[in-house]
């Protein structure tokens, strides 16, 4: 014990030590700079330096599971675990008028195996458009539908190079998830999730590949119709505190015509912050924000696709063990 506090001590000392260097060279750096100015900037270095000191002696394991926001871990739990979890989920913004769509979740999770994880959902969605193109306006909520997710770890980090899961989230829908229009329809989203950790217990990296298709009933024409998508998503996120993590996720998505990949209907890039806060060993908390960056429908001229997603996209997670 005594060996270990000696080493956080002379680790600690060297991280301030380090932190102080570099402040005084930046500040040298820049000529012209008042000396209110120079002190100002020290001082922030100095605090910055403490805070991650605490982070560095006390950092704890990372679990992957519920740590990001739009991109999937490879954590499942452990065995005999059940958790409680809640979503909400927000997206904003077409080319035109005034978009807004929200679904909420609630859902029932289980891990009756070693690395088996299983998930029931119910899901709960509201609409407000007005003067979209190609859209109805609408003002409503609804029930949205249900799911199960099923996800296997094939990998886990603490034995292999990496951690790796695959899962299948078979899902039935009553409403639209652009339009909000009443529609019967059934797909599966397929997921493989990669994580490594970068520092050990301070920086995990995670990389998803995505594929969803889906078929509909329009309940208005009677008419069927199919869908796909697939995507590549990924995210970093950094240990600043202890249950504390800080960090960012990017998403490429291409929606198809068609449960085969027929047609290219359009494509979009997200990116976003995220934050990870884990209150207690029962109950935590996700938020992340995402704004499409680069994209392109098909029939549609510009820069951006704001045909088939949105400009904004925000989401909270929470869940309590019991």
């Amino acid at each position: 014990m005594n060996v270990r506090l000696a080493t956080v001590g002379r680790n600690s000392i060297a991280a301030l030590m380090a932190s102080r260097r570099l402040c005084v060279a930046t500040s040298r750096g820049r000529p012209g700079k008042s000396r209110a100015g120079r002190s100002s900037r020290s001082r922030f270095c100095f605090l910055f330096a403490l805070a991650l000191v605490p982070a560095t002696a006390h950092a704890q394991a990372i679990e992957t599971e519920h740590l990001f926001g739009f991109t999937i871990g490879s954590d499942v739990g452990n065995v005999g675990e059940r958790e409680f979890e809640g979503s909400v989920t927000g997206r904003f913004s077409k080319r035109t008028g005034t978009y807004g769509a929200g679904s909420g979740t609630t859902s029932a999770e289980f891990v009756p195996l070693t690395n088996l994880r299983t998930e029931f959902t119910a899901a709960f969605n509201a609409y407000d458009i007005t003067g979209v193109s190609g859209l109805a306006d609408r003002h409503s909520g609804t029930l949205g539908g249900f799911s199960a997710d099923i996800r296997y770890r094939v990998l886990d980090r603490a034995s292999a190079p990496f951690g790796l899961a695959i899962g299948a989230e078979p899902h039935w829908s009553r409403a639209d998830d652009v339009s909000g229009a009443p529609v019967s329809e059934y797909g599966v989203d397929f997921v493989a999730a990669a994580d490594w950790e970068i520092i050990r217990d301070r920086v995990v990296a995670a990389f998803n590949v995505l594929y969803q298709p889906d078929t509909a009933r329009s309940k208005l024409t009677g008419l069927w119709s199919q869908q796909s998508a697939t995507g590549v998503a990924m995210g970093v996120m950094a240990q600043i505190r202890p249950g504390i993590f800080v960090g960012g996720e990017a998403r490429y998505l291409r929606q198809y015509d068609g449960i085969g990949l027929d047609s290219l209907a359009g494509q979009g890039l997200f990116a976003g912050p995220t934050l990870y806060i884990k209150f207690s060993e029962s109950t935590w908390m996700t938020l992340a924000w995402s704004a499409q960056v680069a994209g392109h429908a098909t029939a549609t001229p510009g820069s951006l696709d704001l045909v088939n997603f949105e400009r904004r996209q925000a989401r909270l997670l929470f869940g309590i063990n019991f």
